[in-house]
C-alpha cells in the first residue's frame, strides 16, 4: 500500500468515526473516543502493508483486554469501513493509557470531542510522526503498565477458558467461544513476552 493511501485511510476512518458519533446510531454503537496511529505509519514515507490504529473505547479496562475485540467492534469496523481497508485495529480502554509495549509512543489523530487533528495527519503524511508522538514513559511506569495489562489479560484468559470448557461438549457451533479464547491467549502471551523483554 502506498503511503498516500495509508494516510487517506486514516483520514477516512476519522471522518467515518465523526459521522458515527454524530448519528442516531451512536447510542447503539461502541463509545469510541479516540483514534491513535501506531507502528509503521509513524516513520518515514514508504510502501507499507497495513496501518495500525489503536481504537480507544469508553469501557472498563476489564472489558478491553489486550488483543481482544470488545462486543460491538465488528459493527463499528463495518460502519467505518475499517474492515474493508488494510487497517489493523487494536482496542484499548479510555480508562487506562493507550500505550504499551507494542503501541510505542502512538500519535493521536482523532478525538470524539474535537474531530480530526489535521496537523497530526499532515505530520504523518510528511514523515514527521516523531513530532506528534507522545513522550516515552519512564522505565518504572512502563513496567507497571505492562503488569496491569497482564493482570487484565490473565483475567480474560481465565474467563474465556471457563466459557470454552462450558461449551466444549454442548451441541451446536462454538466457533465464537473458541475465537474469544484464542484472542485472550494471544494477548496474554504477547504481554508476557513484552514484559520479559523489560525485566
Amino acid at each position: 500500500m502506498k503511503w498516500s493511501t495509508a494516510i487517506r485511510n486514516l483520514g477516512e476512518l476519522a471522518q467515518a468515526s465523526s459521522d458515527l458519533a454524530a448519528s442516531p446510531a451512536a447510542k447503539y454503537a461502541l463509545p469510541v473516543t479516540q483514534l491513535w496511529a501506531a507502528q509503521e505509519i509513524l516513520g518515514m514515507p514508504r510502501d507499507i502493508e497495513w496501518v495500525t490504529v489503536a481504537v480507544v473505547v469508553d469501557l472498563p479496562v476489564e472489558d478491553v483486554p489486550w488483543l481482544v475485540k470488545p462486543n460491538g467492534s465488528e459493527h463499528w469496523e463495518n460502519f467505518t469501513r475499517a474492515a474493508k481497508h488494510p487497517i489493523v485495529t487494536l482496542w484499548r480502554s479510555a480508562q487506562a493509557p493507550v500505550w504499551n509495549h507494542y503501541l510505542s509512543r502512538p500519535a493521536l489523530f482523532w478525538d470524539r470531542r474535537t474531530g480530526l487533528d489535521a496537523d497530526a495527519l499532515q505530520a504523518l503524511s510528511e514523515g514527521r510522526g516523531e513530532e506528534v508522538r507522545i513522550s516515552a514513559p519512564a522505565p518504572d511506569e512502563f513496567r507497571a503498565r505492562l503488569e496491569d495489562d497482564l493482570a487484565v489479560s490473565l483475567g480474560a484468559l481465565r474467563e474465556r477458558t471457563r466459557a470454552y470448557e462450558d461449551r466444549r461438549w454442548s451441541p451446536g457451533k462454538f466457533t465464537a467461544v473458541a475465537d474469544e479464547l484464542g484472542e485472550a491467549s494471544n494477548g496474554y502471551v504477547d504481554l508476557l513476552d513484552g514484559l520479559g523483554r523489560v525485566l
